[in-house]
């Protein structure tokens, strides 16, 4: 209960803060530790982490790699490690609510970068009575299967708000932990910081697009058989598409770094899509 009263109060404060040149302004962030079980390039059994950041607005929710959080919070330290972790899952930057009623999803897939948008879609879940606690939540169960992909879901109404990690929303209360065969998202942290919600760059190199034709594109280059030993298999100049790369070294494994950055991994795992259709 004083959770819960504690949390109504910073929303109130926030709402009151001074408006920032972004989309929205966070009421609170929610930090995920995300799991994705697969296979590597040798058929051996694998879980990659990451951490994922959700932002809450009164009207936009976003959700990013940590990376992409830390690159507008300088006091965040950059992770050589963590981000080339994350080029090996995959995870968009996704907005709900920007525009209003429509989702925004932002994707880099070498050597470019898309944007593809769509209406917001509504999640049809079924809520179950098992309760739960996660993460010192007191928490109900929901399940529903959301573009092809089967998910089991807790959430807490002791935070008041329908937002979850990636595009899962849509609950009488936070959701706290979601999971199926391949993919768990568990909060690790709540952060009750009035940050900026910024909307996509405009970038006119980004290709844009309906969200179905990036989906698409997107599965079907990683989840071709030949992506896990060869990565850049779908660039045909892969010399002539690179601008510029370093090369680092850390705890023993060669990082290659290019195009302002980028990871450029020569060995994958087995892409398990969060969507199939």
């Amino acid at each position: 209960m004083k959770r819960l009263l504690y949390i109504i109060l910073y929303i109130a404060l926030a709402a009151t803060a001074s408006a920032q040149e972004a989309i929205d302004t966070a009421q609170f962030v929610a930090v995920y530790d995300y799991e994705c079980r697969t296979l590597n390039d040798e058929a051996a059994s694998v879980t990659d982490r990451m951490q994922v950041v959700v932002q809450v607005g009164r009207t936009v929710t976003k959700s990013m790699p940590r990376s992409a959080y830390r690159s507008g919070d300088e006091s965040e330290k950059a992770d050589v490690m963590a981000d080339y972790q994350e080029a090996l899952m995959h995870m968009p930057t996704v907005w709900i609510g920007r525009p209003s009623g429509k989702t925004t999803v932002c994707e880099f897939i070498f050597p470019h970068e898309y944007e593809g948008y769509e209406e917001t879609p509504d999640i049809a879940w079924t809520l179950t009575n098992d309760t739960l606690t996660v993460s010192g939540y007191l928490c109900q169960q929901a399940t529903a299967t959301f573009r092809g992909v089967e998910w089991h879901v807790w959430y807490t109404d002791e935070i008041p708000s329908s937002a979850g990690p990636w595009r899962l929303r849509g609950l009488p209360g936070l959701i706290v932990k979601a999971e199926n065969e391949a993919h768990t998202f568990s909060l690790a942290g709540l952060r009750m910081e009035a940050s900026p919600i910024t909307a996509p760059e405009q970038n006119p190199e980004v290709h844009r697009m309906r969200y179905a034709k990036l989906l698409k594109h997107k599965n079907e280059i990683y989840g071709n058989r030949e992506y896990p030993k060869n990565p850049m298999y779908y660039v045909p100049d892969l010399q002539g598409s690179i601008t510029d790369m370093s090369v680092l070294n850390r705890n023993g494994q060669q990082l290659l770094l290019a195009n302002g950055g980028h990871p450029l991994p020569t060995k994958a795992h087995v892409y398990q899509p969060l969507e199939l259709e």
